[in-house]
C-alpha cells in the first residue's frame, strides 16, 4: 500500500491540480466577460435557428442599444434597449413597441450590455474553442444559456438560449469592430420617418 508521506503527498498533488482548474476557469471566464464589456460599435452578420425557421440577418452592438435587422425570410428591423424596444415589419410598414424584459429579447441584450451575469457560468475549454454555461430562473422559468467563443482570437461565435419552450440558435460570423453609426441608427423610431 501506499505510505502515508506518499498519501500526503498525493493529497496536495490533487488540491494544488484543482486549485489551479479554478484559477484558470476564473481567468478564462473574466477574459470572455472582458471581451463581451468591450463589444461597442460593432457588427456581425448571423443566423437564427428556432427549430421551425431559419433567418439572416445582422446585428450591430452600440454602446446602450443593439439593433438587430433581419433581411430573410421577412425584413424586420428590432431596436433594443434596456426597457424599451421597437419591432418595424418593412413589408407590412407595421411598428411595435414593447418591454424587451417580457420577451427573451432580454437575454441578448443582457448578453452584451450586462455581461456580468454570466460570472457563475461553466466553462469548457479546448484549444480552439471556449463554452460558456449558464443555467437560471427567471418570470419566464427555468434557462440555459450557452455561448461558444472561437479562442484565438476571441470571437464570439454561437449564442444557444434554451428558455420553457422557447428554443433559439444565433451562428454568428463576418464580425466587424470599431464601427461608425449614423446618429440616428439607434433610435426607437419607425425606420420610415428617417427616408
Amino acid at each position: 500500500m501506499f505510505s502515508k508521506k506518499s498519501k500526503i503527498y498525493y493529497l496536495v498533488f490533487f488540491l494544488i491540480s484543482f486549485q489551479s482548474k479554478i484559477f484558470a476557469d476564473e481567468n478564462i471566464t473574466n477574459k470572455t466577460i472582458s471581451y463581451i464589456q468591450n463589444i461597442k460599435f460593432f457588427s456581425a452578420s448571423f443566423i437564427q435557428d428556432d427549430g421551425e425557421t431559419i433567418a439572416e440577418g445582422n446585428i450591430y452592438i452600440g454602446a446602450d442599444r443593439i439593433r438587430v435587422e433581419y433581411f430573410s425570410p421577412t425584413k424586420i428591423l428590432i431596436v433594443l434597449d434596456e426597457d424599451k424596444a421597437m419591432y418595424y415589419n418593412y413589408d407590412l410598414d407595421e411598428d411595435e413597441f414593447f418591454n424587451p424584459r417580457n420577451t427573451s429579447a432580454w437575454f441578448f441584450f443582457d448578453i452584451f450590455n450586462n455581461p456580468m451575469f454570466l460570472n457563475d457560468s461553466f466553462i469548457e475549454t479546448n484549444d480552439n474553442n471556449i463554452a460558456l454555461k449558464k443555467y437560471g430562473e427567471n418570470e419566464f422559468g427555468e434557462y440555459e444559456i450557452n455561448i461558444l467563443f472561437e479562442n484565438n482570437p476571441l470571437l464570439i461565435r454561437k449564442i444557444e438560449l434554451v428558455l420553457e419552450d422557447t428554443y433559439l440558435i444565433l451562428s454568428i460570423f463576418n464580425h466587424r469592430s470599431d464601427r461608425v453609426f449614423d446618429k440616428n441608427f439607434f433610435k426607437l423610431i419607425n425606420p420610415s420617418f428617417f427616408d
